[in-house]
């Protein structure tokens, strides 16, 4: 009779599969900010992640796929996920528009801090380059559904249209957009949430859908 399997050998593996996850990330990380993503092979991330290139293969298929997990954790981690949850249960709105701010705020802080050595080795990288149109559009994508809530209530300014509304939040939401205002303009991640918070609501609210009541509760503090 074959014994089952005890349930913390599944535990030790599962944990050792995330701690050379976590190792083949790190490598990737720090070679790709040292060297530059096209300079980087994934025989170097093996040897400095201190295990073998098959293995690497195996858990993320080529480095584009760990250029996609970096990426992907960068955006979307942590911090995104807390001003993710400040979205669940909201009904208004104007209300979710101007909470649009704290998740652009999120993932560009976090992106800033995470990628920015890699991005600025890898700015003309065409493997950065395809990854980045690749979460742009998936970006553009998670926003829908706050667009048609506006245009479903009839909140939303009359000359748009819902391709043009979710168009205007993607354009000032974007990347560019936070690096002009913050990193070159000087602004504090604070002062640019509360000026896209305004700004979104101003761009795509019927203004006789805004009352004193509502905008007092468009910003959020962090």
């Amino acid at each position: 009779m074959r014994k089952p399997s005890r349930p913390y050998v599944s535990d030790v593996r599962s944990q050792a599969a995330e701690g050379t996850r976590a190792r083949i990330l790190q490598a990737s990380k720090t070679l790709f900010a040292g060297r530059g993503i096209d300079r980087v092979t994934v025989e170097q991330i093996a040897k400095k992640a201190g295990v073998s290139a098959s293995t690497v293969f195996a858990l993320y298929k080529s480095k584009a796929g760990i250029l996609r997990e970096l990426i992907r954790s960068a955006l979307f981690g942590q911090r995104f996920q807390v001003a993710l949850a400040r979205l669940e249960g909201e009904t208004d709105p104007i209300r979710l528009i101007a909470l649009t701010a704290n998740v652009a705020r999120a993932i560009y802080e976090a992106e800033s801090s995470q990628l920015g050595l890699i991005r600025g080795v890898s700015a003309f990288s065409p493997a950065l380059g395809k990854l980045e149109k690749e979460f742009e559009n998936l970006r553009f994508q998670m926003q829908k559904e706050r667009v048609k809530l506006l245009f479903a209530q009839s909140k939303q300014r009359k000359e748009l249209t819902l391709d043009e509304a979710r168009r205007i939040m993607w354009m000032y939401t974007s990347r560019d957009v936070y690096r002009l205002l913050v990193h070159e303009g000087g602004w504090t991640p604070n002062r640019y949430q509360k000026w896209l918070s305004s700004t979104l609501v101003n761009a795509l609210v019927n203004p006789a859908s805004r009352n004193r009541r509502n905008s007092r509760s468009w910003f959020v503090r962090n």
